[in-house]
């Protein structure tokens, strides 16, 4: 019996039209096939780590995979996406961020990374609220009664941030702006669970935080809520209101948290992952967990979630020029 090869000229047809195929056909059926790791560029404990464990717990499930955070602090969490940004685009390597990732860029001259080209956008996991909290030691009990008593004061106020840069730090330097306190000075700390103690313990005097890492201390009572940024109220705080109908009219800043992953992977997995992330944010369960973190889920597509990223570059490269903040 005689095998019959296929004509030379026939196989390299078969051979070019397989290279031809997309990266994202090839990778689908293997993906995943050994544990992810998903970095967190802040410490652990604060809003972006609350958020992306419980995510993390569900997604490893549903890919039967392990799903292991890792917490990379630094540079307002710039060492973190630049981890992301460098690795290798094959989705075992995703960057839960916060809106600073959209916002280094109008504050840095010279960025570790690109915020737009060096990530494939995966999807926008939940929108969250910043809150101005105060110590209850200061005895203020509305945001005017926190600016005439910063404006008596002999010494400057300080307010808190979870870090250079970040959303929080810029909704300070806008107040500051808006309310002429002119000579209110910015103390930042890696990450809001050192900027809480120290306001708790009265070093600072106020400070913006994002919902979930503050929301424990203001049902205890250790912290005060004077006002949240958005325009509109807190589901989760609904007697809390809003600074812009308090002492500020037009105040309107909020943070959210996305998923990233290094530019060029595969179009299938990002939509793998956005679809699995989506379902697990549609649970009971986690959309309760959310709500006690001050959370509202998003999960929307790769698609949405670019636009959105571009829409918000945009807008906070406003905000930074209006608030006049830099970083050494």
């Amino acid at each position: 019996m005689s095998l019959v090869l296929p004509h030379r000229r026939h196989l390299l047809k078969v051979l070019a039209a397989t290279l031809s195929l997309p990266q994202a056909w090839v990778r689908a059926d293997t993906y995943p096939s050994r544990p992810i790791r998903l970095v967190v560029p802040f410490p652990p404990a604060g809003p972006t780590d609350l958020l992306a464990r419980i995510v993390a717990t569900r997604l490893a499930q549903k890919l039967g995979q392990p799903v292991v955070i890792e917490n990379k602090p630094g540079a307002s969490g710039m060492l973190g996406a630049e981890a992301v940004a460098k690795a290798p685009p094959d989705g075992y390597t995703l960057l839960v961020n916060a809106s600073i990732h959209v916002i280094n860029p109008s504050l840095y001259a010279k960025p570790r990374y690109d915020a737009i080209a060096d990530f494939a956008p995966v999807t926008n996991m939940a929108d969250v609220p910043l809150v101005l909290v105060v110590s209850p030691k200061l005895q203020v009990n509305t945001v005017k009664e926190l600016i005439a008593l910063a404006k008596s004061s002999r010494t400057p106020f300080n307010f808190a941030s979870s870090g250079n840069a970040t959303a929080p730090h810029l909704a300070g330097e806008a107040f500051k702006v808006a309310t002429g306190l002119a000579t209110m000075q910015h103390v930042p700390y890696k990450g809001s669970s050192p900027a809480l103690t120290d306001l708790i313990g009265g070093q600072v005097q106020l400070m913006f935080d994002s919902l979930p890492s503050s929301l424990p201390f203001i049902k205890s009572g250790a912290l005060q809520a004077l006002a949240v940024t958005p325009s509109r109220r807190s589901s989760t705080l609904p007697n809390v209101p809003t600074i812009s109908e308090s002492a500020v009219p037009g105040f309107d800043f909020s943070t959210w948290y996305g998923l990233w992953a290094p530019a060029g992977t595969p179009s299938s997995i990002l939509h793998l992952l956005a679809g699995e992330i989506a379902a697990i944010l549609r649970s009971p369960e986690v959309r309760e967990q959310f709500a006690k973190l001050g959370a509202d889920p998003v999960g929307n597509s790769p698609e949405a979630f670019s636009d959105f990223t571009k829409s918000e570059l945009a807008k906070w490269s406003k905000i930074v020029k209006q608030s006049g903040a830099k970083v050494d």
